[in-house]
């Protein structure tokens, strides 16, 4: 469904993403795992071209992200098309703080995709039952949890029927006592054949849910695999550096 291959973006004179290449299947949660500064973020935002990659390829279902067939740049408005085909759930909420919860899940499909009041609303709805916010519709952001706006950003996302929904470390904001609640949600999408790549340092789950699990680091690939595998018996010395550091902040 997902196809990166030899992507690179760098800052200046520091590499960000060198050569990077995966792909995600239609249904599959694949998790990006690595350090601080192994180009996760970076490599996510490249997808949508909210970033614009200095080189490399990203196909959605063979169609080509952000470029023509002969790799000039596609005007702003084709790239906005694209762009609706991605879902992006970002580490902070970014909700609209004078809107109810239904209404700033229903802005997007109202104001992006031309719906009906009515529909834009029955969409935003559905959206807020599946993050289990039924209860919440008309309520403002600053009535929520933490949590609770971060399930409210996902039913944004997932309100626009995206083809791929994106995660950058949703849970790094949080209290961890409302960690739990959106995983739960991701978890449930995961379950559902969602098309999900997720940065995250939640490593159980990424253990639990992920199809496969991708090692970052310095901006490149190092490893890749079903997660017991990748987890269980890493194959490269760097990935097993990575995990045991993190089993070592656990213990301490």
């Amino acid at each position: 469904m997902l196809s990166v291959d030899r992507l690179h973006k760098r800052f200046g004179e520091k590499v960000i993403l060198d050569a990077v290449s995966l792909e995600v299947g239609k249904g599959e949660t694949v998790v990006l795992i690595g350090p601080s500064g192994s180009g996760k973020t970076t490599l996510l935002r490249c997808l949508n071209f909210l970033e614009t990659p200095d080189g490399g390829t990203i196909r959605l279902h063979d169609d080509i992200i952000g470029r023509t067939a002969n790799g000039a740049a596609l005007p702003e408005a084709a790239l906005a098309r694209q762009r609706r085909r991605f879902g992006f759930v970002f580490q902070r909420f970014n909700l609209f703080a004078h809107l109810s919860a239904r209404d700033n899940v229903a802005c997007g499909p109202r104001r992006v995709l031309g719906l009906s009041q009515d529909a834009a609303q029955e969409r935003a709805r559905a959206a807020l039952d599946r993050v289990h916010l039924s209860a919440h519709g008309d309520k403002r952001p600053g009535q929520l949890s933490g949590g609770q706006q971060q399930r409210v950003a996902i039913a944004r996302a997932l309100a626009m029927q995206p083809e791929l929904l994106l995660f950058d470390e949703p849970t790094s904001a949080l209290d961890p006592e409302l960690v739990r609640e959106v995983l739960d949600v991701m978890r449930d999408l995961a379950s559902a054949s969602m098309t999900m790549l997720v940065v995250t340092h939640e490593m159980a789950f990424a253990r639990q849910a992920a199809h496969r699990v991708v090692f970052m680091d310095g901006g490149e690939v190092v490893e890749a695999g079903p997660a017991e595998q990748l987890f269980g018996a890493p194959r490269e010395a760097r990935t097993r550096r990575f995990l045991q550091h993190l089993s070592q902040d656990v213990k301490a």
